[in-house]
């Protein structure tokens, strides 16, 4: 898997491009490689194609996959948990959605705006005060989707 990553991460940085995710799943009966890319910009569909294009030269010449597969590039959608300190990072300033295992003050749920982020906390701002919650509480963290 690591090959594979390092390869979808060269072709997308040679576009111009951010590796946010990559995933090789079964799903029905069928294997699945999703690949995830955003740029500041955003992703549009003629981005999710070159990228398609140029992965897809590299993986039939290299053939790191044993199994028959559908290759699918996307952007990584608004509700895509972020996983990880790069996507805390890009997503700084920007109101998330923290879900706990436990509650935490009575609420497993917590919505407020990403200010800063160590290994063991984020800490976010809801009205006026900032909250402090331990990484090892939180089960998930995606963007909040505001209509």
């Amino acid at each position: 898997m690591k090959k594979l990553v390092k390869m979808c991460d060269e072709s997308a940085r040679s576009l111009d491009y951010e590796l946010v995710d990559v995933e090789y799943v079964k799903e029905s009966g069928s294997y699945y490689l999703r690949v995830y890319i955003d740029k500041k910009a955003g992703i549009t569909l003629d981005d999710c194609q070159s990228m398609s294009e140029l992965l897809g030269e590299k993986l039939d010449k290299e053939d790191p996959i044993e199994n028959a597969y559908y290759l699918e590039v996307s952007s990584p959608g608004l509700d895509r948990p972020l996983k990880n300190d790069r996507d805390l990072k890009r997503n700084l300033g920007k109101d998330i959605e923290i879900s706990l295992y436990k509650p935490l003050e009575n609420k497993k749920k917590f919505e407020g705006n990403l200010k800063f982020f160590t290994e063991d906390k984020i800490v976010i701002k809801i009205n006026d005060d900032e909250m402090e919650i331990p990484r090892d509480a939180i089960s998930v963290i995606k963007l909040a989707l505001k209509f």
